[in-house]
Protein backbone atom coordinates (compact mmCIF):
# COMPACT_ATOMS: atom_id res chain seq x y z
CA UNK A 1 0.00 0.00 0.00
CA UNK A 2 1.28 3.45 -0.96
CA UNK A 3 2.16 5.54 2.21
CA UNK A 4 -0.44 7.63 3.03
CA UNK A 5 0.11 10.94 4.92
CA UNK A 6 -1.07 9.97 8.29
CA UNK A 7 0.49 6.85 8.13
CA UNK A 8 4.03 8.57 8.12
CA UNK A 9 4.00 9.91 11.29
CA UNK A 10 2.85 6.03 12.84
CA UNK A 11 6.07 4.36 10.54
CA UNK A 12 8.62 6.70 11.92
CA UNK A 13 7.50 6.10 15.52
CA UNK A 14 8.20 2.69 15.62
CA UNK A 15 11.15 2.50 13.26
CA UNK A 16 13.09 4.34 16.15
CA UNK A 17 15.42 2.58 18.78
CA UNK A 18 13.51 3.76 21.61
CA UNK A 19 11.62 2.33 24.54
CA UNK A 20 8.02 2.83 23.40
CA UNK A 21 7.37 3.92 19.99
CA UNK A 22 3.59 5.24 21.20
CA UNK A 23 5.55 7.62 23.24
CA UNK A 24 7.85 8.91 20.56
CA UNK A 25 4.41 9.39 18.39
CA UNK A 26 2.88 11.29 21.54
CA UNK A 27 6.31 13.21 21.66
CA UNK A 28 6.60 14.35 18.28
CA UNK A 29 3.11 15.75 18.75
CA UNK A 30 3.76 17.46 21.91
CA UNK A 31 6.71 19.13 20.07
CA UNK A 32 5.08 20.24 17.09
CA UNK A 33 1.61 21.76 19.09
CA UNK A 34 4.66 23.83 21.45
CA UNK A 35 6.26 25.29 18.13
CA UNK A 36 2.72 26.24 16.58
CA UNK A 37 1.63 27.37 19.59
CA UNK A 38 4.31 30.07 20.12
CA UNK A 39 4.80 30.21 16.44
CA UNK A 40 3.38 32.87 14.19
CA UNK A 41 -0.38 31.51 14.83
CA UNK A 42 -0.34 32.89 18.31
CA UNK A 43 -0.78 36.39 16.20
CA UNK A 44 -4.30 35.33 14.81
CA UNK A 45 -7.36 36.07 15.96
CA UNK A 46 -8.98 32.33 15.48
CA UNK A 47 -6.21 30.93 17.40
CA UNK A 48 -6.12 33.24 20.07
CA UNK A 49 -9.65 33.24 20.89
CA UNK A 50 -9.31 29.38 21.30
CA UNK A 51 -6.20 29.84 23.82
CA UNK A 52 -8.25 32.69 25.26
CA UNK A 53 -10.53 30.72 25.98
CA UNK A 54 -8.63 27.20 27.20
CA UNK A 55 -6.03 28.95 28.83
CA UNK A 56 -2.86 25.97 29.06
CA UNK A 57 -2.55 23.12 31.81
CA UNK A 58 0.58 23.03 34.49
CA UNK A 59 2.92 20.68 32.40
CA UNK A 60 2.28 22.53 28.83
CA UNK A 61 2.50 26.35 30.48
CA UNK A 62 5.55 25.39 32.03
CA UNK A 63 7.48 23.68 28.75
CA UNK A 64 6.17 26.88 26.51
CA UNK A 65 8.12 29.42 28.99
CA UNK A 66 11.13 26.95 28.28
CA UNK A 67 10.53 27.61 24.50
CA UNK A 68 11.96 31.31 25.75
CA UNK A 69 9.58 32.88 23.65
CA UNK A 70 8.35 34.77 26.17
CA UNK A 71 6.60 37.83 24.69
CA UNK A 72 4.19 35.51 22.78
CA UNK A 73 3.85 33.52 26.20
CA UNK A 74 3.08 36.45 28.12
CA UNK A 75 0.38 37.54 25.62
CA UNK A 76 -1.40 34.84 25.16
CA UNK A 77 -1.59 34.32 29.16
CA UNK A 78 -2.42 38.21 29.17
CA UNK A 79 -5.60 37.84 27.22
CA UNK A 80 -6.79 34.51 28.57
CA UNK A 81 -6.51 36.42 32.09
CA UNK A 82 -8.58 39.12 30.91
CA UNK A 83 -11.36 36.36 30.28
CA UNK A 84 -10.80 34.90 32.48
CA UNK A 85 -11.59 37.73 34.98
CA UNK A 86 -14.61 38.85 33.22
CA UNK A 87 -16.06 35.61 32.83
CA UNK A 88 -15.77 35.32 36.79
CA UNK A 89 -16.52 38.48 37.86
CA UNK A 90 -20.25 37.95 35.97
CA UNK A 91 -20.71 34.40 37.22
CA UNK A 92 -18.98 35.97 40.88
CA UNK A 93 -21.97 38.16 41.35
CA UNK A 94 -24.50 35.82 41.22
CA UNK A 95 -22.74 32.64 43.09
CA UNK A 96 -24.79 31.48 45.84
CA UNK A 97 -22.63 28.77 48.35
CA UNK A 98 -24.44 25.35 48.34
CA UNK A 99 -24.29 23.48 51.44
CA UNK A 100 -23.75 20.02 52.03
CA UNK A 101 -27.02 18.06 53.57
CA UNK A 102 -26.57 15.45 56.21
CA UNK A 103 -27.54 12.58 53.52
CA UNK A 104 -26.52 15.19 50.20
CA UNK A 105 -23.41 16.44 49.17
CA UNK A 106 -23.11 20.19 47.55
CA UNK A 107 -23.56 19.53 43.49
CA UNK A 108 -20.65 21.96 42.28
CA UNK A 109 -23.28 21.51 38.92
CA UNK A 110 -25.85 23.72 40.57
CA UNK A 111 -23.36 26.67 40.90
CA UNK A 112 -22.26 27.79 37.85
CA UNK A 113 -19.16 29.91 38.82
CA UNK A 114 -17.64 26.03 40.24
CA UNK A 115 -18.37 24.50 37.10
CA UNK A 116 -16.70 27.46 34.93
CA UNK A 117 -13.65 27.27 37.38
CA UNK A 118 -13.50 23.38 37.26
CA UNK A 119 -13.47 23.15 33.43
CA UNK A 120 -10.89 26.06 33.51
CA UNK A 121 -8.46 23.96 35.31
CA UNK A 122 -8.94 20.84 33.49
CA UNK A 123 -8.65 22.36 29.67
CA UNK A 124 -5.63 23.53 27.90
CA UNK A 125 -5.41 24.67 24.00
CA UNK A 126 -1.76 22.58 24.27
CA UNK A 127 -3.73 19.26 25.04
CA UNK A 128 -6.27 19.49 22.74
CA UNK A 129 -4.48 19.81 19.67
CA UNK A 130 -2.16 16.57 20.77
CA UNK A 131 -5.16 14.20 22.02
CA UNK A 132 -7.21 15.18 18.40
CA UNK A 133 -4.38 13.36 16.39
CA UNK A 134 -3.20 11.25 18.79
CA UNK A 135 -6.07 9.57 19.19
CA UNK A 136 -6.43 8.87 14.73
CA UNK A 137 -2.32 8.05 15.47
CA UNK A 138 -3.76 5.26 17.17
CA UNK A 139 -5.98 3.89 15.82
CA UNK A 140 -3.87 4.10 11.90
CA UNK A 141 -1.46 1.31 14.43
CA UNK A 142 -4.18 -0.87 13.76
CA UNK A 143 -5.35 -0.22 10.37
CA UNK A 144 -1.54 -1.05 9.63
CA UNK A 145 -1.23 -4.12 11.74
CA UNK A 146 -4.29 -5.42 9.62
CA UNK A 147 -3.09 -4.63 6.27
CA UNK A 148 0.46 -4.04 6.13
CA UNK A 149 2.88 -7.17 7.13
CA UNK A 150 5.67 -5.44 7.32
CA UNK A 151 4.86 -2.88 9.83
CA UNK A 152 2.92 -6.43 11.53
CA UNK A 153 6.98 -7.79 11.59
CA UNK A 154 8.33 -3.89 13.09
CA UNK A 155 5.73 -3.77 15.94
CA UNK A 156 6.41 -7.64 17.07
CA UNK A 157 10.43 -6.81 16.84
CA UNK A 158 10.21 -3.39 18.78
CA UNK A 159 11.42 -2.92 22.29
CA UNK A 160 8.15 -3.07 24.35
CA UNK A 161 5.88 -0.20 25.53
CA UNK A 162 5.61 1.79 28.59
CA UNK A 163 3.03 0.91 30.98
CA UNK A 164 0.67 3.45 30.28
CA UNK A 165 0.68 2.76 26.67
CA UNK A 166 0.51 -0.54 26.92
CA UNK A 167 -2.98 -0.79 28.71
CA UNK A 168 -3.95 2.05 25.79
CA UNK A 169 -2.94 -0.73 22.99
CA UNK A 170 -4.81 -3.53 25.19
CA UNK A 171 -8.36 -1.56 25.90
CA UNK A 172 -8.24 -0.45 21.85
CA UNK A 173 -6.98 -3.88 20.14
CA UNK A 174 -10.69 -5.63 20.71
CA UNK A 175 -12.25 -2.36 19.28
CA UNK A 176 -9.96 -2.52 15.86
CA UNK A 177 -9.11 -5.76 15.65
CA UNK A 178 -10.97 -9.62 15.25
CA UNK A 179 -9.71 -12.96 15.21
CA UNK A 180 -6.50 -14.04 14.31
CA UNK A 181 -4.94 -10.38 14.06
CA UNK A 182 -6.77 -9.10 17.55
CA UNK A 183 -5.03 -12.75 18.88
CA UNK A 184 -1.82 -12.42 17.96
CA UNK A 185 -1.78 -8.28 18.28
CA UNK A 186 -2.54 -9.12 22.03
CA UNK A 187 0.23 -11.91 22.50
CA UNK A 188 3.04 -10.06 20.81
CA UNK A 189 2.35 -6.63 22.74
CA UNK A 190 2.41 -8.63 25.75
CA UNK A 191 5.93 -10.81 25.13
CA UNK A 192 7.58 -7.47 24.00
CA UNK A 193 6.49 -5.22 26.65
CA UNK A 194 7.06 -8.11 29.07
CA UNK A 195 10.46 -8.80 27.89
CA UNK A 196 11.44 -4.95 27.25
CA UNK A 197 10.77 -4.29 31.04
CA UNK A 198 12.48 -7.02 32.18
CA UNK A 199 16.06 -5.84 29.84
CA UNK A 200 15.50 -2.46 31.51
CA UNK A 201 15.35 -3.67 35.25
CA UNK A 202 18.31 -5.80 34.44
CA UNK A 203 20.10 -2.23 33.32
CA UNK A 204 18.80 -0.49 36.39
CA UNK A 205 19.92 -3.70 38.20
CA UNK A 206 23.64 -3.24 37.48
CA UNK A 207 23.49 0.36 37.29
CA UNK A 208 22.67 -0.12 41.05
CA UNK A 209 25.57 -2.74 41.24
CA UNK A 210 27.95 -0.42 39.84
CA UNK A 211 27.55 1.72 42.82
CA UNK A 212 29.21 -1.30 45.13
CA UNK A 213 33.20 -1.37 45.23
CA UNK A 214 32.99 -4.72 44.39
CA UNK A 215 32.15 -3.43 40.74
CA UNK A 216 33.87 -0.74 40.47
CA UNK A 217 36.53 -1.38 37.74
CA UNK A 218 33.75 -3.73 35.58
CA UNK A 219 31.97 -1.68 32.91
CA UNK A 220 29.00 -0.14 32.39
CA UNK A 221 27.41 -2.15 30.09
CA UNK A 222 24.32 -0.65 28.73
CA UNK A 223 23.08 0.93 31.97
CA UNK A 224 24.35 4.74 32.16
CA UNK A 225 21.30 5.58 30.91
CA UNK A 226 19.24 2.72 32.65
CA UNK A 227 17.32 5.16 34.68
CA UNK A 228 15.34 7.48 32.39
CA UNK A 229 14.85 4.31 30.31
CA UNK A 230 13.04 2.91 33.30
CA UNK A 231 11.36 5.78 34.20
CA UNK A 232 10.11 6.02 29.97
CA UNK A 233 8.96 2.68 30.75
CA UNK A 234 7.14 3.14 34.23
CA UNK A 235 6.32 6.67 34.09
CA UNK A 236 6.13 7.12 30.01
CA UNK A 237 9.14 10.26 30.13
CA UNK A 238 9.58 10.96 26.86
CA UNK A 239 13.64 10.14 27.28
CA UNK A 240 14.61 10.85 23.82
CA UNK A 241 18.88 10.93 23.98
CA UNK A 242 19.39 11.56 20.35
CA UNK A 243 17.59 15.26 20.36
CA UNK A 244 20.53 16.19 23.17
CA UNK A 245 23.26 16.09 21.31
Amino acid sequence: MKEQLYTIPVNEAFALDCECPVCAMHHKLKTDALEFTLGPSYMEDDIRMVTDKKGFCKEHVKELYEKQNRLGLALMLKTHADKTIRDVEKLAKGYKPVKPSLFKKADTAENPLLTYLDGLHKSCFVCDKINNVFDRYIATIFFLYERESDFRETVHNCKGFCTDHYALLLREAPKQLSGKYLEEFISHISRSYLEGMERVRDDVSWFIDKFDYRYVNEPWKNSKDALPRMMMKQNSLEYFPDEKK
